[in-house]
């Protein structure tokens, strides 16, 4: 069954891209850090700590006086919002009676003096559950103000969007263009039972497992895919696949596509036209807990904007490495 992930839709507050909670009016009873982890929020049943209930999220205390509490995200990289969610998963009592979000470019820390715009007009919260809300303004953002009304607890802040990569310039450098710090993103998959997809463009060596991209067990003739959108054009160099903590579940077999497409197709259509696109590297196989790397002999002078690994039958990779050079 094919699974559509908007390719444009990345989590901008994703601690892996480097963002981090700057400022907190109060975080009493859950530290603010934790309303930015990209895992989903957990329930300690009977757990307490000093000051109360653990709770896994950002909780502040009953305001006893006129005002509201707020916290203030440094985005890891600057980029655009299409969609929020505002998650008070497991927060029933104690969650905020409303909410609203402003946002902010700057190179320096936002300080008073800083004038913030209003990107989600304030809104009713409800306990328990997640809050989706469309952005409108598409303008470029470094920093993102969460206002709480009056006080309370959200378990996640997640910000979807697309970084923002059309004033970076890395001269004639040899980077991993399918990394997320660069602007790649997923546009869709056809299975993430496991690991979920966008797992395979984190930066660095995967954590665990479940650091991954994996796939449930096919029983069956079929092949699983994965296809990527890089931050910008580029030419390939090198190709790492690596399957680093998979051992019993690794794919026994993979190939690599390529192409450029107009930015304008829907991810439907890249899906679609993607089993006719040229061969980067031809059926392989893979091993176990090992980073495999493949020059690109094929189409190494090609402009490349859009990869889709295929893995066969099933199984789970760490990371997905493309090494070259992004075109301007």
């Amino acid at each position: 069954m094919k699974k559509f992930i908007n390719g444009k839709m990345m989590n901008l507050a994703e601690p892996r891209l480097g963002s981090k909670v700057i400022f907190k009016t109060d975080d009493f009873f859950a530290s603010a850090n934790r309303i930015i982890n990209p895992n989903p929020p957990i329930f300690k049943e009977g757990v307490f700590d000093k000051h109360g209930k653990w709770m896994d999220g950002w909780e502040t205390r009953r305001r006893r006086r006129k005002g509201f509490d707020h916290l203030i995200i440094k985005l890891g990289k600057p980029g655009k919002i299409f969609n929020v969610d505002i998650d008070t998963t497991h927060f029933s009592g104690n969650h905020p009676t409303y909410t609203s979000l402003e946002a902010c470019y700057s190179n320096k820390r936002p300080n008073n003096k800083l004038r913030w715009t209003k990107i989600l007009n304030k809104k009713k919260l409800g306990p328990n559950k997640n809050h989706n809300f469309k952005i409108k303004n598409k303008s470029i953002f470094t920093h993102i103000k969460l206002n709480i009304y009056p006080d309370g607890g959200v378990a996640r802040l997640r910000i979807y969007g697309e970084v923002e990569m059309k004033n970076v310039n890395f001269g004639n450098k040899v980077i991993n263009l399918s990394s997320m710090l660069n602007g790649a993103s997923i546009v869709g998959c056809n299975n993430e039972h496991f690991g979920k997809a966008e797992n395979i463009l984190a930066p660095g060596k995967g954590k665990n497992m479940g650091d991954g991209w994996e796939t449930r067990r096919s029983r069956g003739k079929n092949f699983d895919w994965l296809i990527i959108k890089l931050g910008r054009a580029g030419t390939v160099n090198r190709i790492e696949i690596d399957t680093h903590h998979f051992k019993g579940n690794y794919p026994d077999m993979c190939s690599v596509q390529a192409t450029y497409a107009p930015n304008k197709l829907s991810n439907y259509s890249i899906i679609k036209k993607s089993n006719k696109w040229k061969p980067i590297l031809n059926k392989v196989k893979l091993y176990a807990n090992k980073k495999h790397s493949f020059n690109n002999k094929i189409m190494q002078k090609n402009k490349i904007n859009l990869i889709r690994i295929n893995i066969y039958p099933d199984g789970g990779i760490s990371r997905i490495r493309t090494f070259g050079k992004f075109i301007r």
